[in-house]
């Protein structure tokens, strides 16, 4: 196990001068860092997480006699205490993920009014302490944007991989132990992405197949996934930037099958304007090629479907842009959904006011379906009664939700998702 060296500052901390909480969150995150071999800490003042456990399954784990208390809840959940504590504020800024449900639409998600209630409670609590509830995978779509090279200590898979390789932030993807223990002490481990040496490249992928649409960034990412696992790809052969949609899609697509957490696409990302700059020195430890054969596998991946009927169209994972709902607006405008089929469009709870002013909530709402906030089909579980078949235009909900919600899972083009969605059939494939 690595020596850790702390300031007096921490040292303060960690001696309970700031309470026993900030001491027992400072004792979480210096044992978490050398486990990991980190030799200091770091300031962060950006954390995001899912704080005291709202999310169906974390409260199967609540003991019955502390699931009124808050605080007992995140002493358990968020900081591994069997202890009642007395949580303070929050030093770091810190933002909260996904929530149980949207409490507009609820009832359309058949969520339990028990559910109902302890989203609330969890919610209030989060205001309490400081918490942000942005309750959205994307954080940086509505104005949580780190700075190039800033610590962070951030949950979730596909905003982790966004912000280190889009923006060049730094986080590594932090549990939810070490993330609220982030967001009271303002510290997080120094290792792996923080450091310059973590965030070099270790594959090339040279790219014959360029993506052009959502879909095919979906399928890139996934594929690379699969094959360089928890490694930093390093790609070459793209000559023009992709629009934010596309690396979102990406980067949550090769997070879910692989475990990436960082990419470079030189010429493009910030820290590749070379490839000699993305790799600085690391040997090689592969070399990939992606072209119209290896397109072919990837979506081989999700051949999942037999059936043609869709009951549940989903879009939005991770949650939809402003320029994704227009899309789904213009496909719908005038139309009508088939009567036996649900479609429903997530997106972050502010994205969705724009929407609302913009009228595009009113278009889609008029087809017959919904523009949902604050949840997630398949971590929230929430999705209409009786599907056995669901489509979807994201590699990482097409990922998900076979494994967690059983559904034969069709993945396609947004364009193919709402055909399907006012069709009630599966007409969709790779063109």
């Amino acid at each position: 196990m690595a020596i850790m060296i702390l300031s007096d500052d921490e040292k303060r901390v960690l001696d309970g001068a700031e309470g026993e909480a900030r001491a027992h969150a400072m004792d979480l995150i210096v044992r978490y860092g050398k486990a990991l071999g980190a030799d200091r800490l770091v300031d962060t003042n950006s954390v995001c997480g899912g704080f005291v456990g709202a999310l169906p399954g974390r409260r199967d784990v609540i003991p019955e006699n502390i699931r009124g208390d808050m605080e007992a809840v995140y002493s358990l959940l968020n900081l591994d205490s069997d202890k009642k504590l007395s949580i303070p504020p929050v030093k770091a800024m810190t933002y909260r993920l996904i929530d149980a449900m949207d409490p507009d639409k609820w009832q359309v998600q058949r969520v339990s009014e028990q559910t109902r209630e302890i989203s609330q409670s969890v919610g209030e609590f989060c205001s309490q302490i400081g918490v942000n509830r942005c309750n959205t995978c994307t954080p940086y779509q509505v104005g949580v944007v780190p700075v190039f090279g800033e610590h962070c200590a951030w949950m979730e898979s596909s905003a982790v991989i966004y912000i280190n390789s889009v923006i060049g932030a730094r986080s590594n993807v932090e549990g939810a132990h070490s993330a609220a223990a982030a967001a009271l002490t303002g510290k997080t481990p120094y290792w792996g992405y923080h450091t310059p040496e973590g965030r070099r490249g270790t594959h090339h992928v040279r790219i014959e197949k360029v993506p052009e649409t959502m879909l095919d960034w979906g399928l890139l990412g996934y594929w690379i996934g699969e094959k360089v696992q928890d490694r930093v790809p390093v790609l070459t052969g793209i000559d023009h930037p992709g629009n934010p949609n596309f690396y979102k899609h990406f980067g949550a697509a090769a997070a879910s099958a692989g475990g990436v957490e960082m990419y470079h696409i030189v010429g493009q990302t910030p820290e590749a304007p070379t490839a000699e700059m993305a790799f600085s020195g690391r040997a090689l430890e592969g070399e990939l090629l992606y072209g119209p054969a290896q397109r072919e596998e990837a979506f081989s991946y999700f051949s999942t479907a037999t059936e043609t009927k869709v009951d549940f169209v989903k879009i939005g994972c991770p949650h939809a842009s402003l320029e994704q709902v227009r899309q789904v607006a213009t496909l719908l405008d005038g139309k009508k959904l088939h009567a036996e089929t649900d479609l429903w469009v997530f997106t972050p709870r502010q994205i969705k006011a724009i929407a609302d002013r913009q009228g595009y909530t009113e278009t889609i709402e008029n087809a017959g379906a919904h523009l949902m906030s604050d949840s997630c089909a398949a971590l929230s579980k929430v999705y209409p009664a009786g599907v056995r078949v669901a489509a979807t235009d994201s590699a990482k909900q097409a990922h998900y939700m076979p494994a967690i919600l059983k559904f034969q899972t069709w993945l396609g083009t947004t364009e193919q998702c709402v055909d399907a969605a006012i069709t009630g059939e599966w007409r969709g494939g790779l063109s």
